[in-house]
């Protein structure tokens, strides 16, 4: 019995999720389409509702209009529309503050020419002695960096099993060791706690010191 929910387990979660999200978007669609029925010419409106009971169309739908959106903003013409579109957002009382800090991760974290969440560390942590996987997101800037120097590291440690929670750690280059697994082995060594080791095991490519 054990072995056969070993099996299936992982693929009725899978199946779960997706499941979950289609509902999700599906429902967002479905709120979307009885506004504009509400406010459509009433031959329209039986038309409109059946679009809400496709399954699946909301999905389709949030996926094209961010290939769209894309496409839009690669051009002159998009990027100067998305440059009005952040002005106006930073002009608005509190909107504001939410809505920079977002796009300053967002920008960091999905940058194509950028190094966050790119390379798979290993550290001590919390303790000397007592080793963790880390992921690094980039290098001290600004003040912190004229205190520490540039000889340093910022690291996000996940937690397990949840790696969406986790700690910053600002960590000397020295102190690190860079490993040769993908983001993804590392990732999931972390939520495995550590039951699924990596696939390949290659030599790292720095060596920490020891602690004296």
């Amino acid at each position: 019995m054990l072995t056969g929910l070993m099996v299936w387990l992982p693929l009725a979660i899978t199946i779960w999720v997706l499941s979950w999200l289609v509902k999700s978007l599906d429902g967002v669609l479905g709120s979307v389409l009885f506004g504009i029925a509400a406010v459509a010419p009433q031959s329209m409106a039986p038309a409109i509702g059946q679009l809400g009971s496709i399954p699946g169309l909301g999905v389709l739908i949030v996926a094209a209009f961010m290939l769209l959106t894309g496409a839009l903003v690669s051009n002159v013409a998009g990027r100067w529309l998305l440059r009005q579109w952040d002005g106006l957002f930073t002009r608005i009382p509190i909107v504001k503050s939410i809505y920079n800090s977002v796009k300053k991760v967002s920008d960091t974290l999905f940058s194509s020419n950028g190094n966050a969440f790119r390379t798979a560390l290993l550290i001590q942590y919390p303790r000397a002695g007592s080793w963790t996987i880390a992921f690094q997101t980039g290098t001290p800037t600004g003040e912190v960096a004229t205190h520490l120097g540039s000889d340093f590291v910022s690291v996000y440690v996940p937690t397990t099993p949840n790696p969406t929670s986790g700690f910053f750690l600002i960590l000397p280059r020295a102190d690190v060791i860079e490993l040769a697994m993908s983001v993804d082995q590392a990732l999931t060594y972390v939520i495995s706690m550590g039951s699924v080791p990596p696939t390949a095991h290659l030599p790292p490519k720095a060596v920490v010191p020891k602690s004296t």
